[in-house]
């Protein structure tokens, strides 16, 4: 489950914001000023920090910039009034993943979330991989279907691979096959069977959110 801290001096736009969320399977906290929501920030683990820009004291601009230094990997999302944009974009500048404007509506707010979530976790499976040596494995179209049926059939031999792919050369699958096992995206079991690795999976989650990104 996904922890989200909403920081907003407005009591009961937190409140609100914290129902909601949570309705949508979401783990949420409060935090009403800067002190607090750095304060809680650092103790705890958050997914994403709904940060509202204009705050009493310590600014949303210097919880974000806190929030670069002392944690990293927590994204932020930004809250701001259509008056401040400008801001909103400095602060992406900063390091924000992204911003919202007041008045917003649940819905886009929620997408916003997801595709934040979604990109954080394309930047982690890509912190993962070998990059150029899974990018040259994966420029050929016909290993990247490979690695698709495998993770769809959980696991195929060679003739049934041959098949799916339609072609009638079974050798020209063996030779893509072996860049891919050298690569370390997928192995074969003691029945021969032809498995997706661990890093296979991962290098999976990243092209599927690559393409759906090329896609739009």
């Amino acid at each position: 489950m996904k922890k989200i801290l909403i920081v907003d001096d407005d009591d009961e736009l937190r409140a609100n914001l914290s129902e909601i969320l949570q309705g949508k399977g979401y783990q949420t906290d409060e935090a009403s000023s800067g002190k607090e929501a750095i304060k809680k920030a650092l103790i705890g683990e958050f997914d994403i920090v709904l940060l509202d820009l204009i705050m009493p004291k310590i600014s949303g601009m210097d919880v974000l910039t806190e929030l670069r230094k002392s944690k990293p990997k927590t994204k932020v999302i930004m809250i701001t009034a259509f008056a401040t944009i400008d801001n909103a974009v400095e602060a992406i500048k900063k390091g924000a993943s992204d911003y919202i404007s007041k008045p917003f509506k649940i819905e886009e707010l929620h997408t916003t979330i997801r595709r934040v979530l979604e990109e954080a976790r394309f930047e982690e499976g890509i912190k993962k991989l070998d990059l150029d040596f899974t990018m040259s494995a994966l420029s050929n179209s016909i290993r990247r279907k490979v690695i698709k049926l495998l993770h769809e059939n959980k696991g195929m031999h060679l003739m049934d691979l041959t098949r799916a792919l339609d072609i009638e050369d079974h050798t020209k699958v063996v030779f893509h096959l072996k860049m891919l096992k050298d690569s370390g995206l997928i192995e074969q079991d003691k029945e021969k069977s032809y498995l997706i690795t661990k890093e296979g999976k991962r290098t999976l989650d990243c092209l599927k959110i690559l393409e759906s990104h090329l896609s739009k």
